[in-house]
């Protein structure tokens, strides 16, 4: 019996939809913020990432749902997404103002890190047209009622951006769980995006609002705590990342608060330095921990998006009615593979998934 009650695709437009923001991600390469004189541009988003990698390594339909600014770098935004396969119907598109005073794309500017030099992300996001959706903005009757969803994914990210965000998830979940749609979500912690609008105070209480809607719930330890408030007694400093014994303690209490999250699960990471982690993943479910067999020694070309390919890779097992220890693997796989690849996110295929899963090797493929 399948861990989540997924809806048959007869009679679902989509497989996947996602809400979040997408930025333009500008990268210098081998080279540093500061100093490049060259950029090379992507797109990317916590919650889209996941879309994107359901739709171009695992096959299945994806739209997204957010807010893009109507000028030729919102247009560019556009491009990306479409090349990356993802479908825009439900992008609403915001005037621009000229300036870009009130209404901008999000920028994200990374590099990528090299041995002891640690990766560096700087984001110029305020103002941006998805921080200002709100309640009201989006017709999820359509998207959840008339068109169809098996699978809808948000996070935290998403739901850190303004003060109005967290009511855009609330009436999505709500209108998911109407219509059967599974809900997952990636609390995604950061700080700094919560600094503004009330601090980690404000993420626990808008996360401890959302998680009832939840049956797949994405995060590590710092993230159940950071976000969702819970501080079990007995967690050891001294544990490597790599075992999952913190992970288990927490997730024992988190159930007892939420027993509707029907799945939890996290990468287990150690950045031994920017170029080399340890990886490994762990799943709950039927009140049963499953961990990947993949445990690696991972050279690293580009972290960012290791965490949301482990998520679309976890995600599609679920949706193909594997197990949880399957979907444990695939999500270590995927989310491995994606990291040995520049951008956000995957350039890798189904076949490619499965034989790093079956232990294949890295000698070429002739």
């Amino acid at each position: 019996m399948a861990v989540v009650d997924i809806k048959p695709k007869s009679g679902c437009k989509y497989d996947i939809v996602s809400l979040g923001e997408i930025m333009i991600r500008l990268d210098p390469g081998d080279e540093r913020i500061h100093t490049t004189r060259h950029f090379r541009v992507w797109e990317g988003g916590g919650e889209y990432n996941v879309a994107r990698g359901l739709k171009r390594c695992f096959g299945k339909q994806a739209a997204v749902v957010t807010a893009i600014v109507d000028n030729p770098v919102g247009r560019l935004l556009e491009d990306l997404i479409c090349q990356g396969g993802v479908n825009t119907e439900y992008v609403k598109w915001v005037p621009y103002d000229g300036i870009g005073r009130k209404v901008r794309v999000g920028l994200n500017f990374t590099e990528r890190g090299f041995g002891v030099r640690a990766a560096v992300g700087c984001s110029d996001r305020a103002n941006s047209a998805a921080s200002q959706l709100k309640k009201g903005d989006i017709g999820w009757e359509k998207i959840f009622g008339k068109d169809g969803v098996r699978w809808f994914h948000t996070g935290g990210i998403f739901a850190a951006l303004s003060r109005t965000t967290p009511e855009v998830i609330i009436e999505a979940v709500t209108a998911a769980k109407k219509y059967g749609t599974v809900v997952s979500y990636d609390l995604n912690y950061r700080a700094s995006l919560w600094k503004g609008i009330g601090g980690q105070e404000k993420a626990k209480e808008v996360n401890r609002s959302i998680a009832p809607h939840v049956d797949v719930m994405l995060g590590n330890e710092e993230d159940f705590t950071a976000a969702l408030g819970f501080e079990v007694k007995g967690l050891d400093a001294s544990y490597s990342k790599l075992d999952p014994t913190n992970f288990k303690k927490m997730i024992t209490e988190v159930v007892k608060t939420f027993p509707n999250f029907k799945v939890v699960a996290t990468t287990l990471r150690n950045a031994k330095t920017a170029s080399v982690n340890d990886w490994g993943a762990i799943v709950y479910a039927d009140a049963q921990f499953y961990d990947a067999n993949l445990r690696l020694d991972l050279q690293i070309y580009d972290r960012v998006g290791g965490g949301d390919s482990f998520a679309s890779g976890l995600i599609y097992a679920l949706m193909e009615g594997k197990t949880p220890a399957e979907a444990a693997n695939y999500g270590a796989a995927h989310g491995a593979l994606a990291m040995t690849t520049p951008g956000d996110t995957t350039t890798v295929s189904l076949k490619e998934v499965e034989k790093i899963m079956k232990g294949g090797g890295a000698r070429v493929d002739r």
